[in-house]
Parts: structure tokens; sequence; C-alpha cells
């Protein structure tokens, strides 16, 4: 029976009838031990929103914006608390020391490539500055996160512009996200495969406070890649045999949770997800860009703009409710990233240079034979 299910879905791939949609889990490979949010994504956090600008043209513009939003109010002047966690520093994310400083975030959380970060910091300057509410602002922290997609994506011909990400500001939604080659993935690669961007999420138990950890990446990194414990790159004779370049890359993390967490306890949480990147084989090597921004979305401990008192009342989780929400961080990060290479597909770009998507056929048939398969009723 169980060959029967893989030889289904071997005849699928074969015969291209798989969704562009198709995730790691739809293939009967089950990331972890806890249960996943309705849409296994970051916006089942209540209240987020993503959304992409997704740039192809001509032979060498392969590149985009994705836009993460913690809530649909006025982001400044409702700050959420935050914090940036740097697993190997080799990037150019911006607005990194005032988070750090005050422990909150008062914009929309922006990925592009690295030589657009400036654009998009003025972008979402001017997104601030346009609200209504926000008439006599003067200074505004832009938080803008990057991998470089040169290799498929003429960067240096700097093609985002500050409409692209406000167009990504405004096309955000909550719901089912497209994943794979679409905005700030568009262009990345993972691996030695076509990377992009992927998400997934996590529900702690109830006895632990039921809360929602969702978790987005944009995938641009090296390593040794591993499929749920499975040494794919081994059994595919397929990694870096000298550790230089060929491992070297970047991975942005955005973290968000319902749970209610200061930025101190926020800051151990996007460790967290370091350890996720990990199991998948990242190696955060000499030249790669790993950062984690994570964020609390709760709503009763959001900062407040116009609050006059010299007082801050909060309630939070304690030092010893944090543990259910750590393992929920490293399994959404682990899926999300796996969710990337699925929806990845092939893509030609700058200079001829071709990337593949992951083998789904040996893929597959490894996981059969490590019985890492689950079979669907």
């Amino acid at each position: 029976m169980k060959n029967q299910f893989l030889l289904l879905i071997l005849l699928s791939v074969q015969f291209n009838l798989i969704a562009q949609n198709k995730r790691v889990r739809d293939y009967g490979i089950e990331i972890g031990i806890l249960k996943t949010g309705v849409n296994n994504s970051i916006t089942d956090v209540e209240g987020v929103k993503v959304g992409h600008t997704t740039l192809i043209a001509g032979d060498s513009v392969r590149t985009g914006v994705t836009a993460i939003l913690p809530h649909s109010g006025n982001i400044f002047q409702s700050k959420v608390p935050a914090a940036i966690y740097l697993g190997n520093g080799f990037g150019k994310l911006a607005g990194y020391s005032q988070v750090k400083e005050l422990g909150n975030i008062e914009t929309p959380i922006i990925l592009t490539n690295t030589l657009s970060v400036p654009v998009a910091s003025n972008a979402l300057i001017s997104y601030t500055l346009a609200q209504k509410e926000n008439s006599e602002v003067r200074s505004v922290n832009s938080v803008v996160g990057e991998t470089n997609d040169g290799w498929l994506n003429d960067i240096r011909g700097r093609h985002i512009k500050e409409e692209h990400v406000l167009t990504a500001i405004k096309n955000a939604k909550g719901g089912v996200i497209e994943e794979g080659n679409v905005g700030a993935g568009t262009g990345t690669i993972c691996f030695q495969y076509k990377g992009g961007i992927g998400t997934a999420s996590r529900i702690v138990p109830k006895s632990f406070g039921g809360y929602t950890v969702g978790v987005l990446v944009q995938t641009n990194f090296g390593g040794v890649f591993e499929l749920n414990g499975v040494p794919i790159a081994k059994e595919l004779d397929n990694y870096p045999r000298q550790y230089t370049y060929d491992v070297d890359g970047s991975c942005m993390i955005v973290v968000m949770t319902d749970a209610p967490l200061d930025a101190r306890n926020l800051e151990r949480l996007a460790k967290r997800a370091i350890m996720g990147l990990a199991k998948t084989g990242g190696v955060a090597s000499n030249g790669s860009g790993d950062y984690v921004i994570a964020v609390s979305t709760a709503e009763e401990n959001r900062i407040s703009y116009q609050n006059k008192s010299i007082f801050e009342e909060k309630k939070v989780l304690k030092n010893g409710a944090m543990t259910p929400l750590f393992l929920a961080t490293i399994e959404a990060t682990e899926e999300a990233i796996l969710n990337a290479l699925f929806a990845a597909k092939d893509m030609k770009g700058r200079d001829g240079h071709e990337i593949k998507a992951i083998p789904m056929e040996k893929i597959l048939k490894i996981m059969q034979d490590y019985n890492q398969i689950v079979e669907k009723e």
C-alpha cells in the first residue's frame, strides 16, 4: 500500500499534475510534533498579513519584495514588541540598532535584495509619513532585511523601486500566501537548488497557553541539505566539497507570535529559529547573513505612540513558560525552509544562469527508503 502511495506521487510529478502550491506535508512528510495552524502559515497569527511584488523581466531581472505586517493598524502609532537576533551578520539589515535599544518595531517588515535595502527603507519612510495620524512624525526606524539574488538577478541594475515596496504593502493579506519564486524569494538559491519564500506555523497546547507561532523565510543559503533528519545531500552526492562560496548566502527569518512577550524573551525566541535552520543542514557560513526578526502581536502589549504616561503596564509570559514556544519556533522555521524548497520552480536568469528546483522524484524515493512518508488515509 505504501509503495502504491509513493507511485501515485511520482506519477503526479512526472506528468506535472502537482499543483504549484504543493508543500512538504502534501507529500506525507510530517515535520515535528506540534499541530500547525489552519493555513500552516505566518498568517495563522491573528492580524498578520503578507504581500509580494515579483519582478521578472527579460533575461536578467529576477527579484522582488515581500512585506510582512504585524497588524492592520498604524504600526508607528501602535508599535509591537520585537527583537532581532544575528545568527551570522554578513548582511545589510536596516533598523537593527533602534530595535535592539527600544525593543519594538514601528513599520512593516520588508524583505528584498541586498542592493535594494536603501530604496525599501525610503519607501517605508514614505509609507509611514503618508498616514494622517503621523503628520508630526520626524523620525522613522524602517526595518528592511535582504539576501543577495545576484546569481540569477541583475542586482547591479537596482530594479526595485519605491512603488514596488508600496505595492507589496498594499497587497498584503491574510490566509494562504504564495511561496517559492515570489517576492523577495524570486531569485534566491538554497542548498544549490532554487530557493524562495516559505512559511509555516505551530500552535502550542492549550495547557501552555494555546499560542500560535508563525514563521516566514527568505531562503538563499547553503550547507548540507537534510529533510526531516534524512541526509538528502549525502544520498544525492550533492554537497560542497570545499567550504568556500558554495555554502555562502543568507536566510532572513521572520517570527510572529500572539504570545505576550517582551523584547528580552523575543530575542530568546529568535535564537531558536537558527536551530530550525540548522535542522535543514544550514551552517550559517562566514559569508552568510542569517537574521531573525521576532515580533509579539499581542494587542494588549502594543506600545502606543500617544501614551503620555511615564509607565508601561504589560502582562508578559514568564521565562518558565517559554519552552513550548521555543519548540514551536524551531519546528515552524524548519518547515518554512522546506516549504520554500518544495514550492520553488526551475529558473533561468542573468547571463544564462539556471538553477533547478529540488529533484522531487529522487527525494521522494529516498524518503520512502527511510520510511519517512506517512501514508494518508
